[in-house]
């Protein structure tokens, strides 16, 4: 090979493994968070605005798949003095401009791969807000970086959804039931913690706000839309039975149907009962019952039951999840356990089912949240779902676990719950 050949083939050599870097903008519409003096700042379509509070926390996510050393800064404008803080330093930053400009904040060392938390506060200002910050901009980093971007902003922030299958019997299942117990550390509001799914609805628990806390009972149409007010009579959810102190509804925007729910005021920490109940009437429809056991009161309650029209089942794709359903709270983590899991036959004999495998919904599959789990808690025979709050260890998209088996086989009154 002649000199200038092998030359240039080393050269070549060289660049195809020396790593590649780039700049990153992080867009703060779908990776930052209010979490100090909420009424202090918002987080918009264009990034942090109304910022009038010191005392406002504005925090930043983004994952990095290696060590690195970065270099920072904001995509902003306004007349102040901010604050920085990253890898436990702090930086003062001035802004000083009316129109979007990069100013720069200073380097970054990290020392793993991760998620890292970057937070920006106000410490000055000459008019009536600290400015605005549309983007924080990483360059330097020559592994991927993991965050919100060519996704919705809404969804991203929520966080990734993360789901149980339950394998089900050969045998024609009627009814499934589930306990599920929501520990101090997963308690967050505007959370769903789904015990009972099916492949036509979903049913759990949900904490609303700092005063109302409902067992949530919903079946889908059979009639594809979003908007509830265009479901033909033929395929509306009729309601059949109504419980005590049960509001009933209608819902919409992920698909819509019939739904149901009990004001409840269930406890972190408890361990609560569910069972559903699902049957063909023989003339072309199912009919769907949910039964919600009051640990605080000793006692089976009825939800509801619907018929849901035009459809002809036994129970399918029993599973449970775990959802945030504020995208202002994506930054922190939930968890919730599922403890003993059972099926009924049509041939009256209960299943134990032991196994479970885990998926997640498309924030997590588009790879823009990473914070996301599922597994067993040994020492309580449970499995466990855990989203949100950007910690690391994310399961990988179908694992299987399988609990030790419980020998508390459910003992369930089938007659004083037709009388409920």
């Amino acid at each position: 090979m002649k000199v200038k050949q092998l030359l240039l083939a080393l050269t070549l050599l060289g660049s195809s493994i020396q790593a590649r870097t780039e700049e990153v903008g992080v867009k703060l519409s779908g990776n930052a968070y209010i979490t100090n003096e909420l009424t202090g700042a918002r987080i918009t379509e264009e990034g942090l605005t109304g910022w009038i509070n010191s005392s406002s926390l504005v925090s930043v996510y983004f994952y990095l798949s290696q060590p690195e050393v970065l270099t920072l800064s904001l995509k902003a404008k306004g007349q102040s003095v901010v604050s920085v803080a990253y890898g436990g330093k702090r930086k003062r930053v001035k802004l000083a401009s009316t129109d979007f400009t990069v100013v720069p904040v200073g380097r970054m060392k990290v020392n793993a791969p991760g998620y890292v938390r970057v937070d920006i506060s106000g410490v000055k200002k000459s008019g009536e807000t600290f400015g605005e910050i549309s983007e924080l901009i990483i360059d330097g980093a020559k592994g991927k970086v993991s965050y919100v971007h060519d996704f919705s902003d809404y969804w991203g922030r929520r966080g990734p959804s993360v789901h149980l299958a339950y394998p089900m019997p050969k045998q024609d299942t009627e009814w499934f039931y589930n306990e599920i117990r929501v520990p101090k550390e997963g308690e967050v509001m505007h959370s769903y913690y789904m015990a009972a799914g099916f492949g036509e609805g979903y049913f759990g628990m949900q904490f609303n706000s700092p005063v109302e806390r409902r067992i949530l009972f919903s079946v889908w149409s059979p009639f594809d839309t979003q908007d509830p007010k265009l479901i033909p009579e033929s395929d509306k959810i009729k309601l059949l039975r109504r419980g005590e102190g049960v509001h009933i509804g209608e819902f919409g925007n992920e698909g819509s149907g019939g739904q149901s729910y009990l004001k409840y005021p269930w406890k972190a920490g408890e361990t609560y009962k569910f069972l559903m109940h699902i049957r063909p009437d023989g003339k072309g429809n199912t009919v769907y019952t949910a039964y919600f056991f009051a640990t605080e009161e000793s006692r089976w309650r009825l939800v509801a039951s619907f018929l849901r029209p035009k459809t002809n089942t036994w129970y399918t794709r029993a599973h449970s999840f775990l959802e945030n359903f504020s995208p202002e709270q994506g930054y922190l983590s939930r968890q919730v356990e599922f403890t003993n899991q059972w099926a009924l036959g049509v041939d009256g004999e209960w299943r134990p089912i032991n196994q479970a495998t885990f998926t997640y919904d498309a924030t997590a599959a588009a790879g823009v949240r990473l914070d996301y789990q599922g597994g067993v808690v040994s020492n309580l025979s449970a499995f466990y779902l855990k989203m949100g709050g950007f910690f690391d260890g994310a399961t990988p998209l179908r694992s299987k676990f399988e609990r030790t088996p419980s020998a508390t086989m459910p003992k369930i009154d089938f007659e004083q719950l037709e009388k409920l």
